[in-house]
């Protein structure tokens, strides 16, 4: 079972990230759930979304301690939360940010991760590139297929139009392409 753990703040589209995620799996005959988790719901608070992917039916319905990955969308979160509690040594991280790991203050988290597995992605400025809002949720999900590999970028193209038809879709899509072109090349 891959688990994903989606870290970010009410209104950057956190439990549209963790649905459209497993609505991608569903599209490649795999057994998804996406978990959404509030604390306090209002704009801007910490929000945690979670989603499992299995190529068997996924009976367990609690909160994901243990990610293979997590998404972070707002890198505030480092200094108000643990974010990185319970992640795989094997794990991937990606963040959204146009700075380094090193800028950040997380090089000692992720140090024992494997080359390549923690990403920085400027999801936020893609978003307001294409969509025109700072929405980071469908970019990093189109660096999530480029990054792991457990979905493929064309069911998050089709998962994103699902949840977003017209031209908003459309707009995500391209936010979400030119965030797989970029961490495939970082």
């Amino acid at each position: 079972m891959f688990q994903v753990r989606i870290h970010g703040r009410g209104g950057q589209g956190v439990v549209s990230a963790a649905e459209m995620l497993s609505v991608a799996a569903f599209l490649e005959d795999k057994h998804a759930q996406a978990v959404p988790s509030f604390g306090s719901e209002r704009m801007g608070a910490p929000v945690v979304a979670f989603c499992r992917i299995d190529d068997k039916e996924v009976r367990l319905r609690e909160p994901v301690l243990e990610p293979d990955t997590l998404i972070i969308q707002d890198p505030t979160l480092f200094s108000a939360i643990d974010v990185f509690a319970g992640l795989s040594a094997t794990g991937y991280v990606l963040v959204n940010t146009g700075r380094t790991i090193e800028e950040l203050g997380i090089t000692e988290a992720v140090k024992g991760l494997p080359p390549g597995h923690v990403r920085c992605v400027p999801a936020t400025e893609l978003a307001l590139k294409f969509v025109k809002r700072p929405v980071p949720n469908a970019a990093l999900l189109g660096a999530l297929a480029a990054v792991t590999g457990v979905i493929k970028m064309e069911s998050v193209a089709k998962a994103i139009e699902t949840k977003f038809p017209g031209k908003i879709g459309e707009a995500n899509i391209n936010a979400a392409e030119a965030a797989y072109e970029s961490a495939q090349t970082h």
